[in-house]
């Protein structure tokens, strides 16, 4: 934890600040009681008036200057606690996007959101809490006991015991909490992972009826936080309890022994009101006291989780080089094979190939062939873990990872548009193309009509996750802003699944006729969409079955013709 301290540097003079002017104030309160003790000893039995007056205006005065102070620091405890926080998730989310496609999976996203949300909020109300109240209520318990034995030292011992036997209450309930806050945490994690998933795909859950045991899913860990929560909270519970129980056992032990003492004389009625007000400040800040260190407390185990995350290092080391155009003179595959993160198989073994620019590149084969993880391997989402992929003569983790994306346009196989308007998402591509750039990638994609259909053209809006468009219509924008950018190498990962085969047919047409193409990869489940390229890749249970074109493969490679017949039958019934 100690390594967010860092975002804390900037705001050195309020962290200084806030809790200084909490202080003044507690002083202040410090004071109140010896007045009143004075009003009550002299001003009201000699019938001063003046005196009476000059007392109330000091009171009022302190408290105008208490309420000044005050604010005062809950502005300079808010300025630190949300400037702190803001750095922090800035650092957080940064650090996210500096992790590799395997880290992300096995960290999970429902944690990376509740750690980039949840937490950090829960830290900043600690960070708030804290500056405010963590030097205030010691200063004003501690400053309440010495204030006590200034006025009679035999009544101050009650103090001392009772203070001891509260430290003693919150900290051993602190102590057992610990534990308990950072258990919720974790079972905070798996409601928000099943919570996501579902979201995510609610209309298969819908499609297949499966809403109830999705919902006894959720009720089961739901169950489990909720125990979390209920066992922490019955812990938790018995703080205050306990702590008005010691304070008003200490009270009716202060009020008989001053009772005795005033009896005597050795006391005055005044003296045993400024210590009971002493007493009464004691309750009040142990109990903030109690509730802020329950808040701190979990305020900790949430900055625990926050640095664990930031000390994740990336897997992927980052190369040395920037791409150059003799880099991109080829692509070769030799021997390569991958095993994903705490997977026993390899997802890909023995793939080698090599492709030239201007070239198309088919590759096709089941569900789980291995298609989408070979051509994730070209811009290192992820890294291969047997084998070698070359860039002319560089080996693939010798060139940057910046310049390597730079230099290829990735359409995914899910069409993700993000909110804002139709010109904004193209601009991802190239945020210096022009208007020209933009129709010509447009046309291209076969979007262009789209884009005129629209009252606004480019400025049309775009709804978060493009759900104002249909499935084909974002296939096709994601095409465009791909080649917006100009790629040298253009990866289209199953973006053509939701195309009819007149459209997917005038979008390879077009991509063939592009002045300078680039090196084309087309990953698909049909052969319509791959037959024209000049070398198809088959594969089957993450291996390399079959090469070769179209013609080559239907006489050498069954599985190939497999699919070639099962997808004819497909297009003959789509047609017929």
């Amino acid at each position: 934890m100690k390594r967010l301290v860092a975002w804390m540097t900037p705001y050195r003079k309020e962290c200084v600040l806030g809790p200084l002017f909490k202080l003044l104030e507690a002083l202040l309160e410090l004071i109140v009681p010896l007045i009143i003790a004075q009003l009550v000893d002299r001003a009201i039995p000699s019938g001063d008036g003046g005196a009476v007056l000059r007392c109330g205006a000091l009171l009022a005065a302190l408290a105008l200057v208490g309420l000044a102070a005050s604010v005062t620091a809950q502005y300079f405890a808010a300025r630190a606690a949300i400037g702190f926080s803001t750095s922090l998730r800035h650092a957080v989310f940064s650090h996210i996007h500096s992790l590799s496609f395997a880290d992300l999976d096995r960290l999970g996203s429902a944690t990376l959101v509740t750690r980039l949300t949840g937490d950090i909020n829960q830290v900043q109300t600690g960070v708030n809490l804290g500056l405010r109240l963590l030097l205030r209520s010691p200063f004003v318990v501690f400053g309440a006991m010495i204030m006590a034995f200034t006025i009679d030292g035999r009544l101050a011992l009650i103090f001392v015991g009772v203070i001891a036997v509260l430290f003693l209450i919150v900290f051993g309930i602190i102590l057992g909490t610990m534990p308990m806050q950072r258990q919720i945490r974790t079972d905070t994690d798996a409601v928000s992972a099943v919570t996501r998933e579902n979201l995510s795909g609610v209309r298969v859950v819908r499609a297949f009826r499966r809403e109830a045991g999705e919902t006894a899913r959720f009720d089961r860990l739901n169950r489990v936080l909720t125990r979390a929560h209920l066992h922490a909270g019955r812990f938790t519970a018995a703080l205050n309890p306990l702590t008005y129980v010691a304070l008003n056992l200490a009270i009716v032990l202060l009020l008989r022994s001053g009772a005795v003492r005033v009896n005597a004389g050795s006391l005055t009625q005044g003296q045993v009101i400024a210590l009971y007000n002493y007493m009464s400040q004691i309750l009040v800040e142990l109990v903030k006291l109690a509730n802020l260190i329950v808040t701190l407390t979990k305020s900790a185990a949430c900055a625990r989780r926050v640095s664990e995350l930031l000390e994740v290092s990336p897997s992927q080391q980052d190369g040395t080089r920037e791409i150059t155009p003799a880099d991109l003179s080829s692509l070769t595959f030799r021997d390569v094979g991958i095993a994903y993160y705490a997977s026993g198989d390899a997802a890909l073994e023995h793939i080698s190939f090599t492709a030239l620019p201007g070239q198309t590149i088919g590759i096709i084969g089941g569900t789980g062939s291995g298609k989408s993880t070979l051509v994730n391997l070209i811009p290192r989402f992820y890294d291969h873990t047997s084998g070698e992929i070359l860039f002319g003569d560089t080996p693939i983790r010798d060139l940057k990872i910046a310049s390597l994306r730079q230099a290829i346009g990735v359409v995914p196989q899910r069409a993700a548009l993000f909110q804002g308007t139709i010109r904004s998402n193209l601009l991802w591509g190239n945020p210096e193309a022009t208007d020209q750039d933009l129709w010509n990638a447009l046309e291209i994609a076969q979007a262009a009509e789209i884009v005129r259909g629209k009252p606004a053209g480019l400025e049309e809006p775009v709804q978060q996750g493009g759900r104002n468009f249909s499935g084909g219509q974002r296939q096709r924008l994601t095409i465009a802003r791909a080649l917006v950018r100009r790629p040298a190498i253009l990866i289209l990962d199953d973006s053509a699944s939701a195309l009819d085969y007149a459209t997917d047919a005038a979008l390879r047409r077009a991509l063939r006729e592009m002045d300078n193409p680039p090196l084309t990869f087309i990953v698909s489940q049909r052969t319509s969409s791959v037959r024209f390229a000049d070398r198809i890749l088959v594969l089957e249970d993450g291996l390399c079955v079959g090469q070769g074109t179209h013609a080559e493969l239907l006489a050498s490679c069954p599985v190939y013709r497999e699919i070639h017949e099962a997808s004819a039958g497909k297009e003959e019934s789509v047609h017929g």
